[in-house]
């Protein structure tokens, strides 16, 4: 009961601010190309990154889109450049972020970039000449970049100013909003009743098999009726028709962060696991099942590792010496930012790459068909 009196002034802020941009007393922009959002109303953990990742996949392997100028704008959390900027291979994530450097890593041919303002970033996406002659782009430092025909919008749902032509909306099924708090009690960041405001939800890390009234059952608190597992269509309570599906995540084999890596370390039967994101319990425990987890370092979501970090990692690995060395994708990139990690470690450094699945090929083929219908 305490918490909800204390959580009141932030319950209203949410509530006006929402209001006053669904009666249009503040400004909403959109977008001149298609722009899909994928987002979420909790803080961290539902698996934006292997999503965005998975849409642009979609994108790439249709007929419509896989031909045409893709790009993805993010805020580029934790950066430490200012204004628009293109997202480059070479580049850092102290520079650019975590997320969006791992991002274009994997889709080097898909244009990646990072501005705090959405609209702005979009605008530059869409008209890139302006790149040369705006002053607010005064900082960008690479302004090469073909005009985006569809621009993927990673974790704006909250971005109000800006209207997304189709919008994701990411809830993990270990943690439901209806089970959970607004910040500092809980992990909601934005009023659980905006989820109507989506046209596809997705329930993410589920199991891997599901019954089909578990799924009706696991979204009657959330509001949802009706589900059609067929469809994939069900009714929220507000009367709105909308698409729900279901993933789960998948590790692939661990690889070198470091181009010296001894890919014999990974048959070693002892790890040492390092980790900077939101929730690291799954990897954890599926990492269990191969390796004896000797020592675990728990960071900060997005930590920027020091050399004190470093060397704290060093001396595990040099007790355990013939441990592997492992870490997540995300965390790698700001890994290779630190420029004192010895070359012993860099030996027996590997990540382990996220990828999500659904749970039928039904839910693909819809989830896929509807989102490429919605941006013609």
């Amino acid at each position: 009961m305490l918490d909800k009196v204390l959580l009141l002034p932030y319950y209203l802020t949410l509530k006006i601010r929402n209001g006053l941009y669904n009666c249009g007393l503040k400004k909403v922009h959109t977008c001149d190309v298609p722009t899909i959002c994928i987002g979420n109303i909790t803080v961290g953990g539902t698996g934006k990154t292997p999503h965005t990742e998975m849409v642009l996949r979609t994108l790439l392997a249709s007929e419509e889109w896989g031909m045409k100028n893709i790009a993805v704008l993010s805020r580029g959390y934790k950066r430490r450049s200012k204004g628009f900027q293109q997202v480059t291979r070479d580049g850092s994530a102290k520079l650019f972020g975590d997320e969006p450097l791992q991002i274009k890593k994997k889709f080097p041919a898909v244009t990646v970039a990072v501005d705090k303002n959405r609209v702005e970033g979009c605008d530059f996406l869409t008209c890139p000449d302006k790149l040369q002659t705006s002053r607010k782009a005064r900082k960008c430092i690479d302004k090469d970049l073909p005009a985006a025909d569809v621009i993927v919008l990673d974790d704006a749902f909250q971005y109000r100013a800006l209207k997304a032509k189709y919008n994701i909306v990411l809830i993990d099924y270990n943690r439901p909003i209806y089970d959970d708090s607004l910040m500092p009690f809980g992990r909601l960041r934005d009023l659980p009743e905006r989820i109507s405001e989506a046209d596809t939800i997705v329930v993410t890390k589920c199991p891997a098999y599901m019954e089909s009234w578990e799924r009706t059952e696991w979204l009657k608190p959330l509001g949802i009726s009706n589900f059609n597992p067929e469809t994939c269509v069900g009714t929220y309570s507000n009367g709105k028709k909308m698409t729900i599906v279901f993933t789960s995540i998948t590790y692939s084999e661990l690889e070198a962060v470091y181009e010296e890596g001894d890919p014999r370390y990974i048959y070693s039967k002892k790890a040492i696991l390092f980790t900077g994101i939101a929730k690291d319990t799954p990897l954890r425990r599926f990492l269990s099942d191969s390796y004896k987890i000797v020592r675990h370092f728990r960071y900060g979501d997005h930590h920027r590792f020091s050399n004190s970090d470093i060397r704290e990692i060093a001396a595990a690995a040099k007790e355990y010496a013939t441990s592997v060395v492992i870490t997540t994708e995300k965390d790698s990139q700001r890994v290779l930012d630190n420029k004192k990690v010895p070359e012993t470690l860099r030996k027996r450094m590997f990540r382990i790459p996220i990828e999500v699945f659904f749970l039928s090929d039904r839910e693909k083929e819809v989830f896929e068909s509807t989102l490429l219908g919605a941006l013609r």
